[in-house]
């Protein structure tokens, strides 16, 4: 009894063909596989060699550098960091040499209210030299009928005043007028008496006795008394604003 061939079973041709078509399956599948990895190490934060690097190029996972960009961003990074040298050059020595003058040398200043007028007006500009009363260079000492710049206890302004009575002096106000050790005091620069009575008041030692040339008008040393020496800020030297009262304090 011979067995019945399975129809199922494929033939030697059909057996070729799907033997090509395996291989060509196999062949496409092989293409199409990605290059393999060079062995790195799997390790968060790892620097790989210059060797690893070629590879990783040569699989085409990373590009190539470009040195042209590197090269524009390294010229845009020196020509900032040059820009940035040459301000700091311009700017640090100009903020250093303000610094300076502001504090040994001269500063400006304005004039607030009517207490020095007819001589100083309200809103005019003067320049305050430090030099002739520094402690460290004695160019100076103050003298009466100076105009001195000061600050005083319980005010945020500097106050413009001028000098009637230096340390040892006796200041009073008697009979519409000032006197300085009993004796009327010379003031071409004031053009109204002096109302009222004040004193005697002995001016201690590095302390100046100050008033407003507009005397009925001004707060000076009848309200808060002597001015130590140290809160003087300088002598006013010079008026520049507005132009038309440009020229020496007086």
């Amino acid at each position: 009894m011979t067995e019945s061939s399975d129809p199922q079973s494929p033939g030697p041709a059909q057996s070729s063909a799907m033997t090509e078509e395996s291989l060509s399956e196999q062949e496409r599948v092989g293409q199409e596989t990605p290059p393999v990895l060079p062995d790195l190490p799997n390790v968060p934060g790892t620097h790989f060699s210059a060797q690893q690097m070629d590879e990783l190029r040569e699989s085409g996972l990373i590009g190539h550098p470009s040195p042209e960009l590197s090269e524009e961003h390294l010229s845009v990074g020196r020509f900032v960091a040059r820009g940035l040298r040459g301000l700091l050059e311009t700017i640090a020595p100009a903020i250093i040499l303000a610094l300076v003058t502001n504090l040994f040398l001269a500063q400006a200043t304005r004039v607030y209210g009517q207490s020095m007028e007819p001589n100083l007006h309200s809103d005019q500009r003067l320049v305050v030299e430090k030099l002739s009363y520094s402690q460290w260079l004695r160019l100076r000492s103050p003298q009466r009928g100076d105009v001195v710049v000061v600050r005083v206890e319980g005010s945020s302004d500097l106050l413009i005043k001028r000098v009637v009575g230096l340390p040892g002096d006796q200041v009073e106000i008697r009979d519409d007028q000032l006197l300085v050790n009993h004796e009327p005091l010379t003031e071409p620069y004031v053009t109204q008496p002096t109302y009222g009575s004040y004193g005697p008041v002995d001016v201690p030692p590095l302390h100046l006795f100050v008033m407003g040339d507009n005397r009925n008008f001004s707060n000076d040393s009848r309200t808060f008394g002597p001015v130590p020496m140290k809160d003087v800020v300088g002598r006013a030297w010079l008026s520049y604003w507005p132009p038309d009262q440009w020229g020496l304090v007086q």
